[in-house]
């Protein structure tokens, strides 16, 4: 397998400017001091690993913690340290899992719920701010096509290890 990088030409103008339009926004949404900033507005003293698992245990809960370290992308000893702590500050609480009475799932407590309904409402009034220009109907399309981009590349995502390029032929064959 080759592991020579793609030459930018094989994609089209518009996916190259797509693509540098989101490493620009993960940039400015990642820094460490839009993170400390849209905690303080929350009112919520989390760091921002504590802060993706609560979003994701919002989103799909109960999970066990395999499952939360495979969606985040993250090693499972991870999501342990970072469940620990989020259970210390009562943010969530360790179920028995009903398929397997050996294992436990995370699940948000009232508290962690609270917090993660005002750090997302202190992100969206500061999205609000940022695209008060923009109208009803270009919101919604821009919504529309954020979630197909996210479905589409689920869909198409494909196991790193496993990745070849295009052309590219694998191995013995």
């Amino acid at each position: 397998m080759s592991t020579e990088p793609l030459p930018a030409a094989s994609a089209s103008p518009e996916v190259i400017g797509i693509e540098r339009a989101l490493t620009r926004i993960t940039y400015l949404s990642t820094r460490a001091r839009q993170h400390d900033r849209l905690m303080a507005l929350a009112g919520v003293p989390l760091d921002r690993a504590a802060v993706a698992l609560l979003r994701q245990v919002a989103d799909s809960e109960p999970l066990r913690p395999g499952e939360l370290a495979q969606r985040l992308g993250v090693e499972a000893s991870h999501v342990t340290r970072t469940v620990q702590q989020l259970q210390k500050s009562g943010y969530v609480t360790r179920v028995p899992d009903p398929d397997d009475g050996r294992a436990q799932r995370i699940r948000l407590t009232g508290a962690g719920r609270e917090a993660i309904d005002r750090v997302r409402d202190a992100g969206a009034r500061g999205m609000q701010l940022a695209l008060a220009e923009w109208s009803p109907q270009e919101l919604r399309q821009l919504s529309t096509l954020f979630h197909r981009m996210v479905d589409d590349f689920l869909t198409h995502a494909v196991d790193e290890d496993t990745e070849q390029p295009p052309g590219a032929r694998p191995a013995g064959a």
